[in-house]
């Protein structure tokens, strides 16, 4: 069978820059094509800025196993936590997080495992319900460093969980829900609750500045997280 014959009539007279190249008549829209083209892309961004907060903001809890707190959310978040502790299966809360990053020589905590644990206690929590898991100091994937202690934690105290379920805050709930699987393994079954981000609208992100930072800085870091971040062997 012979190959389809792609030459055109004055071929030869066609090719520029020492024969290098080639012209060839090429496709190009007209204005009702460009303005199809212009919906269509139009079509598309709408779609993808409605759901681009609801898709990083995940909501997909387990009702029973280990209950971990993350422990830099703000207080609003935290009472979270108090509600699923008091309401599920839950015995204890687990709070993570590594050093203080603001006002650490003026506090008696030095890292937000222990400041949020302190948080619960003061709201009345028992010392056998809530335990803090510091996260040692690092420079990068703070989120999967304070998974990693947490599962040493237990390791060292013989527990073996089957479910986790994490409290987050907004945006950032996909991506610490992956880091957090990638850490603990895929013998856990890791949920997440994402507490809405009070700093801004949720349901109309893109008309603030803090959740078009949020949402930005989330997407990118989750894109890393998803597509480059690698465990390092253990």
């Amino acid at each position: 069978m012979n190959a389809p014959d792609c030459s055109s009539p004055g071929e030869e007279n066609s090719r520029v820059m020492w024969g290098l190249f080639r012209r060839r008549p090429c496709l190009v829209p007209t204005w009702r094509g460009l303005l199809l083209l212009l919906l269509v892309l139009l079509v598309v961004i709408g779609v993808g800025v409605q759901g681009i907060h609801p898709f990083l903001a995940s909501n997909d809890p387990v009702r029973e196993g280990l209950l971990v707190m993350e422990g830099w959310a703000p207080d609003y978040a935290l009472t979270e936590a108090l509600t699923e502790l008091r309401s599920n299966r839950f015995e204890k809360v687990y709070v993570a997080g590594g050093p203080l990053e603001w006002g650490a020589p003026l506090s008696e905590y030095r890292t937000y495992a222990e400041r949020g644990a302190a948080v619960f206690l003061k709201w009345g929590l028992a010392t056998n319900q809530v335990q803090a898991v510091p996260t040692p100091p690092t420079r990068q994937d703070r989120t999967y460093a304070s998974a990693l202690a947490l599962k040493r934690w237990w390791l060292e105290h013989g527990l073996t969980p089957r479910n986790v379920q994490l409290i987050s805050v907004g945006p950032h709930a996909r991506r610490s829900r992956l880091l957090y699987q990638k850490a603990l393994g895929k013998d856990v079954n890791v949920g997440i609750t994402s507490v809405p981000d009070q700093d801004y609208d949720p349901e109309q992100w893109w008309r603030s500045s803090a959740g078009v930072r949020s949402v930005i800085d989330e997407s990118v870091a989750y894109l890393y997280a998803k597509l480059f971040f690698h465990p390092p062997p253990r």
